[in-house]
Formats: C-alpha cells, structure tokens, sequence
C-alpha cells in the first residue's frame, strides 16, 4: 500500500542537526495521520507522499520548515520574586497574558537561568532556529479508519493512534 492522504503511516526516524548532531534516536516510531492534518511537517509529508513500506526518505529542513525561526521577543526577564524558591534552569513554568478582560493567551517557558534578582525566560521551541536532518523509514501503512480521521477532525487526542505493520 502506498502513502496517500487518510493513512495511518508509521515511521522509524532520527532527526540530526546540520553537524551530525543526534537530536532524536526515534527510540518511539513516529505514526501520523498523512494528507495535510499538521501532524508532521509539511516537508516530511510531501516527501513521503507514494512511498510505500520499506522505503526511505533523507531531507533537510530549514528552521522556517521545521521548528520556526528563533524570536527574541520570546525571551522574558522576570523578578525573581515572582517564583517559587525551588525554582530549577530547565524548569516549564506557564505564564498567562491578557490584551483584554475576554482574552487570554498561555505560553509555556523554559527557565534558561537564575540570577540573584532575576530569572529569564525562553517561549521557544529548543530546536528553534535549528536546520534539521530527518532521516525515516516508512515500517506501516494502512487506511485510517473514519473514527480516527474523525478524531483527528476534531483534535481529541486522548486515544492514541495505532498503526498496522504491513
């Protein structure tokens, strides 16, 4: 069977930086929804397109491909006061802002460091800015079922989706 929009494609995968860097083993097969529902970059999908099990695919993305561009404006410094003492670098921590009393928006950021006042703060992808290998071997296809298409549709993501192995 070949790759066409409404498979359940399962993939092995490892993704690598421009300088042979390992950025994900794939220790878990990647399965998305193929046919253009965002699961995968669009790249990635395109390539795959009419592939069929056993076969391969070898690409570079660029950071506006893959992860995005890195955005300063994503960087915050805040008051230390405004956090907990076990604060740790690395830690996510939720931040909600407000234009207005009806809309709120919440980011999630990565705490990047711990000054004696300060803490900064970083909203972006930690593989943003990045160009990525993506090496990936297709291991499963089959047609999606209309409750998983369905599912997809309306973004319930509580049941993941499993995929047949040819």
């Amino acid at each position: 069977m070949i790759i066409t929009k409404n498979c359940l494609v399962t993939l092995d995968y490892t993704v690598f930086d421009t300088e042979n860097n390992l950025l994900d083993s794939g220790v878990t097969p990647l399965v998305y929804l193929h046919g253009g529902y965002g699961d995968v970059f669009e790249k990635i999908e395109k390539t795959l397109e009419g592939k069929s099990v056993g076969e391969s695919i070898h690409i570079q993305l660029s950071p506006k491909e893959a992860f995005g561009e890195y955005k300063q404006e994503f960087v915050l410094i805040e008051e230390r006061t405004m956090f907990e003492d076990d604060l740790e670098v690395g830690q996510n921590v939720e931040m909600v802002f407000s234009e207005d009393d009806e809309s709120e928006i919440m980011l999630t950021y990565a705490v990047v460091e711990i000054l004696e006042d300060r803490v900064i703060l970083d909203a972006n992808h930690p593989l943003s800015g990045l160009s990525i290998i993506f090496d990936g071997t297709v291991i499963g296809v089959r047609d999606a079922t209309s409750d998983e298409i369905e599912k997809r549709l309306l973004g319930n993501e509580e049941e993941s989706l499993v995929a047949y192995q040819d």
